[in-house]
Parts: C-alpha cells; sequence; structure tokens
C-alpha cells in the first residue's frame, strides 16, 4: 500500500477556524477574468481548488487557475474564456461529467477547458482519451444522517453493504447524482462491481437518488436531506470545510456517522474510507506551462501550497504531482 501524509484536521478544531478564515469564493472574480487554466468537475475538491486559485499565481502576479463550481441544477452554464465557443457553455456536474466535458474541449480543440476536478480515478474506462490523473490530495468518505436520526450512528462497511443491498427496511439508502465520484468510490467499497454505471438495477430499488422536487441529489448536500430514516455518502473534507466556513456550508442539520469505528471529523490514515483525489489534464501537456508548473511535480505550485489543502479539510497527498496514472 502506498504511503500517505497527513495533516490532521479534528472536528474540535472547526470553531476556532470559522472565526479565523473566510469563505470560498465560487466561480473566479476579480482579475483576470478569464484564466489561463480552466477546470470544472467534481464538488468534492472545487472547495479547495477554489482556495488554490486564489493563492498560485505567476511571475508577474497573475492568478492562474479559474476553478468553475459543479452545476447544481439543469441549465446553468459557465463562461471559462473570451471568445463564442467557451461563452455560455454547460456546465459539468461531478467528476465524470468534468472528466467528459475537458475530453469535448480537447477533441473540439477550442481551449475552453485546461483541467478537471475528479474525486476518483476512472483512468482504465477512458481509452484513448491522453489524460492524467495528478494526485494532489487525500480525502475520506464517511456516510451522513439527519441529527435525531433513526440510523445507528456507528456502521461497519459489511452493515452499510447491507442497507445499500435493500437488507435494512428501517433506512434509507441514498446516492448522489450520476456521475459523482464520490458515489462511484462509496459504490466501490461496498462491493458494487457495476459502481462506475450503477442507476436502479434489481435488488436495489429501496435506493433513492433524487431530492423532494424530484432533482438529482447533489453530492456533499447534507441539507437536502429530509427524513430522519436516511443516509447518504458524505466527503468527510467536504463536511469539514463546510462547517469551518472555509466552503459554502450546506451541510443543513446532518451529522457524520462512524464507520469501523473510525471518528467522522478525523482525516488520517485509519480513516476506512480514504482515497486520493486528483486534477486531471491532457498527458500532451505535461510538460508545458502552466499546467507544468501548476499541476506536475511535488514542487510544483499545487503541492508547495500544503497549509491551503488541510485548510480545507484534506490531507497532503504523499504522492502529489505524481503523472504515473494515465489513460490506456
Amino acid at each position: 500500500m502506498r504511503k500517505r501524509n497527513f495533516f490532521v484536521i479534528a472536528g474540535a478544531c472547526l470553531a476556532s477556524l470559522s472565526l479565523a478564515v473566510g469563505s470560498a469564493m465560487a466561480d473566479p472574480t476579480g482579475t483576470p477574468t478569464f484564466r489561463a487554466l480552466a477546470g470544472t468537475g467534481s464538488d468534492t475538491t472545487q472547495g479547495v481548488m477554489n482556495g488554490l486559485s486564489e493563492v498560485i499565481k505567476d511571475s508577474g502576479g497573475i492568478k492562474i487557475i479559474g476553478s468553475y463550481d459543479a452545476a447544481t441544477a439543469p441549465g446553468q452554464t459557465i463562461s471559462t474564456k473570451s471568445t463564442a465557443a467557451c461563452t455560455n457553455i454547460t456546465r459539468p456536474s461531478g467528476s465524470g461529467a468534468g472528466i467528459t466535458a475537458l475530453i469535448n474541449s480537447q477533441t473540439a480543440g477550442d481551449g475552453c477547458l485546461q483541467f478537471a476536478r475528479s474525486s476518483a480515478n476512472d483512468a482504465a474506462s477512458r481509452p484513448g482519451a491522453n489524460l492524467t490523473y495528478i494526485p494532489f490530495a487525500v480525502d475520506a468518505v464517511g456516510y451522513a444522517t439527519r441529527i435525531g436520526t433513526s440510523v445507528p450512528k456507528s456502521l461497519t462497511v459489511a452493515q452499510l453493504t447491507s442497507v445499500y443491498n435493500c437488507g435494512i427496511a428501517s433506512i434509507q439508502p441514498m446516492l448522489p447524482q450520476f456521475g459523482s465520484g464520490t458515489r462511484k468510490f462509496f459504490l466501490q467499497q461496498l462491493g458494487f462491481t457495476d459502481a462506475a454505471d450503477f442507476t436502479s438495477q434489481a435488488g436495489h430499488t429501496c435506493i433513492k437518488q433524487t431530492d423532494v422536487n424530484g432533482n438529482p441529489l447533489l453530492e456533499n448536500t447534507g441539507n437536502l436531506l429530509t427524513a430522519a430514516n436516511q443516509i447518504e455518502p458524505y466527503a468527510i473534507s467536504s463536511f469539514i470545510a463546510q462547517q469551518s466556513r472555509e466552503a459554502p456550508d450546506v451541510h443543513g442539520s446532518t451529522v457524520l456517522g462512524e464507520i469501523d469505528g473510525k471518528l467522522p471529523l478525523l482525516l488520517n490514515t485509519a480513516s476506512t474510507m480514504a482515497r486520493d483525489v486528483y486534477n486531471v489534464v491532457p498527458t500532451n501537456q505535461l510538460t508545458v506551462d502552466p499546467t507544468k508548473s501548476v499541476f506536475v511535480g511535488p514542487t510544483s505550485q499545487v503541492c508547495a501550497n500544503g497549509t491551503t489543502i488541510t485548510r480545507f479539510g484534506f490531507g497532503v497527498n504523499a504522492n502529489c504531482g505524481s503523472t504515473t496514472i494515465q489513460t490506456p
């Protein structure tokens, strides 16, 4: 198993953090309006990438990264460059959609997108895409329930597997939107062999995937849980950043439960569902600046900003900047 370096952030620190720092930006603001590296994708890593976009600059002091938040409703758009092709384009929602948008931009040669945020490594499923998945942080996935829930505050992986296989009728399993990296990773940890494509196959009809309005359930958005028996996967980093107001607070009246007895607000090497998170870039840009200077290698600007990474609830990845994971 690869070694991972973590800066531990405990739940007890959250109150002081919320007084010391402000909330993260949403889409890029200020100068320049359009930046050299534009990216979309994962909801889980949008907060930390928004934070990094404010501190990573070129030699002239110009901000380089334009990180655009994931869509929260159908029909939302973004404009990443001043050209017509990059104006009012569809805003992706989740890791899978962000990577697909990057591929489409590269195929069109329109220069609209230069990277994608991803909380999952699906390189093997994208042959010929010319992409490299560069790890930069470590997250962990827990489960969220409402305060006053009827769901046990501690569950094992085996019990969670039973819940999502409709084996515990008293618990309502929920899943975030299709294409979510958190959704895919969580299902993989529960042994779903069809995690990437899972929708509502026979035997899993108990799983609910929409909110009270019938819209796809957004990942890491606890205020969409409305019933005491509901449960959903949740990125621990997102929960920490939301409670400390580093990211917009949408955790609502939810709390995190323990998995296999591990503290839910302690991101460390003992986390049962720890995972790497990535920035995905075209492989042919690895030796070209600003992609190279921002993302590639342990001395890259992203990797050099470990304090920003940990501020958003993540651990710094021991393999930060590695370019070994590439599409076949």
